[in-house]
């Protein structure tokens, strides 16, 4: 029996704020969280992207020392966003240890900041070699490093799935937890991702050329979505959680239904592993809308991919236009916070779900002189009021891994 999901609670720690009155302030202003990048004294000299996304306000962690010991910075700011939510839900002690939450969080590749100490201990330090490496280093840096510190902090004792699919990572978990409750596997999951600061994945996106380059000495300016003279993605850093339970308990005790997933879908292209793919893309839009029982003509906002990638831009333009015409809305939210990686699912859904709370729409940032080849959209012209019954949240990652995940607004789900 397929059993209905709705999103509870949620947190998000973003480039452009820390928690709903912060983000929301940020889109409503227009206020961008791209700064320059940080010199880390080694790879800095060789990236020609000067720029990032970054998340420059002190965080009040208050976490024990015993905690702390195996978390790297992805999972300080996954278990933040994740203690957040468990204490906005309400859920009782007895209910979270219980085996019926579970947890589904990732990263697109752990912690490197901590694995660039060990790579480093490796190889520069050969009379000790491995002596000064211990497990705990490992706990800080490995690829589900955010998912079990989560669990180990909150005592959290149900499924566990670690997501790691680069730019689809967090979109994927909120995906598969909504299985989980949906197929009655879980009664409720704990999903979102997290990725850190560090040069290393800028170096990675830089080298293929696919970094911003145009806009050094004015980070506000990029990335710039859609735009004519759009150059490459910005990578950004943060972390976000969602709440997601089951319709009937949530309303039985009186939890606040934020919003209701009523879709959702993850293919991959079954070819290249870079490029994006108009016919697999596509095919992701069909299936979450078939999975939701819904018209394309139902959806009212899109929250684009849209890193803002020569090729990229246009692939989704043209996708949104087969599916869609040019009926929804459609923001490419990465132009205020710069590609969050693993994160930018979650945090492009909590962003959603801030503007249907509050009635408004953002526009794209950055966006002067749409792109004929991406004009075909019906693009947000600028800050405006709307009420947003479905949107639609979609995400496409390295590898060829596609998502689309359907909310719809929490006034509606009754």
């Amino acid at each position: 029996m397929k059993r209905r999901v709705v999103i509870t609670a949620c947190s998000a720690i973003t480039p452009i704020g820390y928690g709903q009155t912060n983000i929301v302030d940020s889109l409503q202003q227009g206020r961008s969280g791209v700064k320059p990048l940080r010199d880390d004294g080694l790879l800095t000299g060789h990236i020609h992207s000067r720029v990032f996304g970054t998340v420059d306000y002190p965080i009040a962690y208050e976490f024990t020392r015993s905690h702390r010991k195996t978390m790297g910075p992805v999972a300080f700011y996954a278990c933040q966003v994740a203690k957040d939510v468990l204490i906005a839900s309400g859920l009782s002690q007895e209910f979270i240890t219980s085996g019926r939450l579970g947890v589904a969080f990732g990263s697109t590749h752990g912690s490197p900041t901590v694995q660039r100490e060990i790579y480093k201990t490796f190889f520069n330090n050969l009379e000790e070699k491995f002596s000064s490496i211990g497990a705990v280093d490992y706990l800080r840096s490995m690829v589900h490093t955010t998912a079990v510190n989560i669990t180990r902090m909150f005592g959290i004792t149900g499924r566990v799935i670690a997501t790691s699919t680069a730019c689809t990572t967090s979109s994927q978990a909120i995906g598969f937890g909504y299985e989980m409750v949906k197929y009655g596997m879980q009664d409720a999951m704990l999903c979102g991702g997290a990725d850190e600061y560090d040069t290393t994945t800028v170096a990675v996106f830089d080298n293929l050329l696919a970094c911003s380059v145009d806009y050094n000495q004015t980070p506000e300016r990029t990335p710039r979505p859609f735009d004519k003279k759009r150059d490459g993605l910005v990578v950004g850093e943060g972390g976000g959680a969602v709440l997601l339970e089951e319709y009937e308990a949530a309303k039985r005790r009186g939890a606040p239904i934020l919003a209701e997933v009523i879709g959702f879908a993850c293919n991959n292209n079954g070819g290249d592993l870079i490029l994006p793919n108009l016919q697999g893309i596509t095919s992701t839009l069909h299936l979450a809308l078939q999975d939701a029982a819904i018209n394309p003509t139902d959806v009212d906002y899109i929250s684009a991919h849209a890193t803002a990638t020569k090729m990229g831009d246009i692939i989704e333009s043209q996708a949104i236009a087969a599916v869609y015409g040019n009926g929804p809305h459609v923001t490419g939210l990465k132009s205020y916070t710069g590609h969050t990686m693993g994160t930018c699912g979650v945090i492009e859904l909590i962003m959603t779900l801030y503007m249907m709370a509050e009635g408004f729409l953002a526009p794209t940032l950055n966006l002067e002189e749409v792109d004929p080849r991406c004009a075909m959209l019906r693009h947000t012209p600028g800050l405006m009021e709307a009420k947003t019954t479905i949107a639609s949240v979609q995400n496409f990652a390295f590898g060829g891994v596609n998502t689309c995940l359907l909310i719809k607004n929490g006034r509606e789900a009754v």
